[in-house]
C-alpha cells in the first residue's frame, strides 16, 4: 500500500508521522520510506546509517555545436521557459530555465543541438534493517526542477507491503507529483487558525487528485474542536491526536522516535497504518 504523508504548511511534524509510522510497521513487514521533500529532506537524521548508496539524478539539456548553427534562432522560439536565446553570434543556454523537454532539438533545421547530461540531485538508499529501506531525494542547491528528483525517488521504492512517502510542505508541485499514485493521505495538521487554514488547502488537493485521506492532529492542546468540527463537516476520519507533552518533545529534539522508545506509539502508529488500509478499501 501506497501512502503519502503531507500538510499544508511546514512544522506541523509531518517528517515525525512519517518517521514512527515506518519504523512501526517495519517491525512485522517490508517498508520503503522515501523522503520526497527533496529541497530539506531529513528523515535521514531518525534513521543514521554510514553506507548509503548514492546515485546521481540528471537531466538532458541542450548542447549547441557553433559550427552547425545558423542562428536561425528557431530554438529560441520554441522555447517557452526562456532558456534559449538567440544573439547575434551565438546562442546563449540558461541551464535552470531548461525544462529538459527536448522540442529545441526536434525545432533546429540544421540539427546542430544535441542532448548532454547535467545532474541535478541524488538519491541515496539506506538499509536500516532487513524489513526498512530508507530513500532520500536531494535536490543540488539553486536548482528548481525538484519534481524529477521526486519522481527518481519514488522509482526507487520497490514493491515493499508498505510504501510511505514524505511529501514536501504545502501545495505545490511536488506535492502533487508525490502524489501520484498513492492510495492513501495522512494529513498532518495542529491546532491553530494557520494549521486549519493549510489543512484546508491540502485536504482540496487531495479531493481534486481522487485520493482518499485522514488526519492527524499533532502537538494537541485539547483545544481541537475547530479542526474536528472541520473533519466531521468534510468526514475526514481523525486517525490520530499526538498529545503536547514535553516527553515526546525530548524524544523528537534528541533526534530519536517515540515508536522506537515507547512500544504504546508504535502499536498506535501500527493502528494509524491499518486505518488507512481499511479506508481504501472501503474507498475502492
Amino acid at each position: 500500500m501506497n501512502i503519502a504523508v503531507a500538510s499544508g504548511k511546514g512544522g506541523t511534524g509531518k517528517s515525525m508521522v512519517a518517521a514512527n509510522l515506518a519504523f512501526s510497521l517495519s517491525v512485522a513487514e517490508s517498508v520503503a520510506l522515501v523522503d520526497c521533500d527533496v529541497e530539506e529532506p531529513n528523515l535521514h537524521l531518525f534513521f543514521p546509517e554510514d553506507q548509503p548508496e548514492v546515485s546521481p539524478v540528471s537531466i538532458l539539456v541542450p548542447d549547441v555545436d557553433p559550427d552547425r548553427c545558423t542562428l536561425c534562432g528557431e530554438c529560441a522560439r520554441f522555447c517557452a521557459f526562456g532558456a534559449l536565446v538567440a544573439a547575434r553570434d551565438r546562442v546563449l543556454f540558461f541551464p535552470l530555465h531548461c525544462h529538459s523537454c527536448g522540442g529545441c532539438m526536434v525545432a533546429c533545421p540544421a540539427g546542430a543541438i544535441r542532448e548532454t547530461l547535467r545532474q541535478i540531485g541524488t538519491v541515496t538508499e539506506r538499509s536500516i534493517s532487513p524489513n526498512l529501506l530508507l530513500v532520500t531525494g536531494t535536490l543540488n542547491e539553486g536548482e528548481v526542477l525538484g519534481v524529477k528528483v521526486i519522481r527518481e525517488a519514488k522509482g526507487r521504492a520497490g514493491a515493499e507491503r508498505w510504501v510511505i512517502f514524505d511529501a514536501s510542505p504545502g501545495t505545490s508541485c511536488p506535492v502533487v507529483e508525490t502524489l501520484e499514485g498513492v492510495d492513501f493521505c495522512i494529513l498532518v495538521t495542529e491546532s491553530t487558525p494557520f494549521g486549519l487554514h493549510d489543512l484546508a488547502l491540502a485536504y482540496d488537493v487531495t479531493l481534486q487528485k481522487g485520493i482518499p485521506s485522514g488526519v492527524v492532529v499533532n502537538r494537541s492542546d485539547g483545544k481541537d474542536e475547530v479542526v474536528h468540527r472541520f473533519c466531521n463537516e468534510n468526514n475526514i476520519p481523525v486517525l490520530a491526536v499526538i498529545p503536547f507533552e514535553r516527553k515526546i518533545a525530548e524524544i523528537q529534539g534528541s533526534g530519536d522516535l517515540i515508536a522506537r522508545r515507547d512500544p504504546a506509539w508504535k502499536d498506535r502508529f501500527c493502528a494509524i497504518g491499518r486505518a488507512c488500509r481499511s479506508l481504501m478499501e472501503e474507498g475502492a
